[in-house]
């Protein structure tokens, strides 16, 4: 069922869209990082209630890749593997893009099952429906489906 989360500034938000078995995971934003960040809440947000996470722990994360599609797969990539070594969910994003590499910090903390109650793990991102462009309106749209 597709869910969508508006931000309180700027025109951002993240939104799920259908996909077979799978999710789609879309972040709509006035800039490309804008967008890496509303696509990576809503990826969180397919495991997970983002109210229910505190952002109390900072992950550095770093990627390169040769265009902004494969860059978001990377990154979306990174952060689930993340997740999976560290045991944590994480709820805010700051993503800086420069020429072909990501610098980003996430901010988490430890999964608590009682609390937290994760839905589903995602085993990855995809490049099914992989896109990294501007809409009509001029806002980027990020989005790729992630296999769960």
């Amino acid at each position: 069922m597709p869910r969508t989360a508006k931000s309180d500034s700027g025109g951002e938000y993240w939104e799920h869209f259908p996909h077979q078995a799978d999710m789609g995971v879309r972040g709509i934003g006035p800039t490309r990082e804008a967008a890496f960040e509303q696509t990576a809440l809503a990826m969180t947000a397919v495991v997970v209630d983002l109210a229910r996470v505190v952002p109390a722990k900072a992950v550095d994360i770093r990627c390169e890749a040769p265009d902004d599609e494969l860059l978001l797969v990377d990154w979306l990539n990174a952060l689930i593997l993340e997740m999976a070594v560290r045991h944590m969910l994480f709820s805010r994003f700051e993503v800086s893009l420069n020429g072909q590499g990501l610098n980003a910090t996430a901010w988490g903390e430890p999964v608590d099952l009682d609390r937290h109650q994760p839905a589903v793990e995602i085993k990855g991102a995809t490049y099914t429906e992989l896109s990294v462009s501007r809409d009509e309106s001029g806002q980027w749209v990020a989005q790729c489906v992630v296999d769960v």
